[in-house]
């Protein structure tokens, strides 16, 4: 199994030793950067597999596949800022070391249980919306491991 894959894996799992190992790696911000992109292209398809059969018009349809396109980008770089910003300064801790390239890099692992949004069109619509809902929760789960590695926080201070 590739490298990425294998962080991938450990990200997923919410492995704090996965988080660590990427913290470390200045090398693994492209890899990091690919994971949130592919998050961003799950989320434009999931919307576009769950909004289409509805028949929207194509303004509206498009409009909100190019959201969902975009909202794991922006909450990566935006939720990776305040997260550097608040935890570096206000909740610092006798071992936060750390820099925003850190953050950057270990909360973009985090985004990859957003992958499987994909499998929003899984029938029933009940049982596809749930993998979505799962999907989103445990990504947020993910940036909360990974925030309390990147900044060297108890899990308490990191959520």
């Amino acid at each position: 199994m590739s490298e990425v894959l294998r962080r991938m894996w450990g990200a997923a799992r919410l492995h704090a030793d996965t988080y660590e190992e990427v913290e470390a790696d200045r090398r693994s911000i492209r890899q990091s950067g690919l994971i949130v992109l592919a998050a961003c292209a799950a989320g434009a398809l999931s919307e576009w597999l769950r909004t289409e059969p509805i028949g929207l018009t194509s303004d509206g349809l498009t409009l909100r596949i190019g959201l969902a396109g975009i909202e794991p980008m922006v909450l990566w770089v935006g939720g990776s800022a305040v997260a550097f910003m608040v935890g570096a300064s206000f909740f610092r801790g006798p071992d936060t070391q750390t820099d925003f390239s850190e953050v950057l890099r270990t909360t973009g692992f985090a985004f990859t249980p957003a992958l499987l949004r994909v499998f929003v069109f899984v029938p029933p619509a009940a049982l596809g919306l749930s993998i979505d809902l799962a999907a989103r929760l445990w990504t947020f789960v993910a940036v909360v491991v990974a925030i309390r590695q990147a900044l060297d926080f108890t899990t308490l201070r990191a959520v």
